[in-house]
């Protein structure tokens, strides 16, 4: 069934959607043009690449017809074509389906998979602890809380549960081994879970994949869980981040895995609310 949005309603909306985009991305905008790196923050426009802008192109989503839109810039975008109404746009959603088959494949594959599986709630966040066991130099120019001797120990205390392939791939050599899976590409459908903080995140990256189809305030809110998950991933690390701010999860402590587990509970949760969201806007 379509809906068409009266010009007043869906500009609204759409100036709505840039100006919340803005908010999101201005402290980063603003680091970035004084060349000013941060730690946490910039993950999530360094690691997946998107820039700002992405986040302020307002879609309405699948089955909605934008009235009067002819003379909007939005009429010429790709993957948009004329609605039924007069001078109304709309998503060209058969032919997103048509163009992207392989992408909506596999990243539905993925979400339907991950939103059907059980969440698991034992890795403390470890994946972190592991991209820096036993090695001197890290990914982030960062000095680490417990020093490297200690790092290691705590890696050494712990089995390793990491479910997730773009987590996984970075643990170093000798971390790698003591995983209790050995992630792959390939088995990242089988072994994706809604427990995983990474893959919380990566849901920000489906949502920019699935382009027109995924309504803006999905993006959104994708962006703003990738975001607060980010926190605490790092918190959770084994780096020193108190000069930025941040209280550390001591997830080597009892009372740290359990503030650990007690986010990543509400985390999975928010998750598997945007993984719904995400799979209805596959629907046509």
């Amino acid at each position: 069934m379509t809906t068409v949005l009266p010009a007043p309603e869906w500009r609204a909306y759409e100036q709505a959607h840039i100006a919340r985009a803005d908010e999101l991305t201005r402290a980063h905008r603003e680091r970035a043009a004084r060349r000013e790196a941060h730690p946490v923050e910039d993950f999530l426009f360094t690691y997946y690449s998107y820039k700002p802008s992405v986040l302020r192109r307002w879609h309405p989503g699948a089955h909605i017809e934008l009235a009067d839109a002819a003379d909007h810039p939005r009429a010429g975008w790709r993957w948009y074509r004329s609605g039924f109404a007069p001078d109304s746009v709309t998503v060209d959603a058969a032919t997103f389906h048509r163009d992207r088959d392989a992408l909506i494949r596999a990243v539905g594959g993925i979400l339907r998979a991950t939103a059907r599986r059980p969440a698991g709630f034992g890795c403390f966040g470890l994946h972190e602890w592991a991209m820096v066991y036993r090695q001197r130099e890290h990914r982030h120019p960062v000095p680490l809380r417990l020093g490297q001797d200690g790092t290691d120990a705590v890696v050494e205390a712990h089995e390793l549960r990491c479910t997730h392939f773009d987590a996984f791939r970075f643990f170093t050599p000798a971390a790698a081994p003591r995983n209790r899976t050995t992630p792959t590409r390939d088995l990242q459908p089988s072994l994706e879970q809604p427990g995983c903080l990474h893959a919380g995140m990566d849901l920000y990256k489906w949502a920019v994949k699935l382009g027109p189809l995924v309504p803006g305030e999905v993006l959104l809110d994708a962006f703003e869980l990738a975001r607060d998950i980010r926190v605490l991933d790092m918190r959770a690390s084994p780096y020193d981040l108190s000069d930025w701010g941040y209280r550390p999860v001591l997830i080597e402590t009892p009372e740290g895995k359990a503030e650990y587990v007690r986010e990543q509970r509400g985390f999975a949760a928010r998750g598997q609310a945007v993984r719904a969201r995400l799979l209805a806007a596959l629907e046509i």
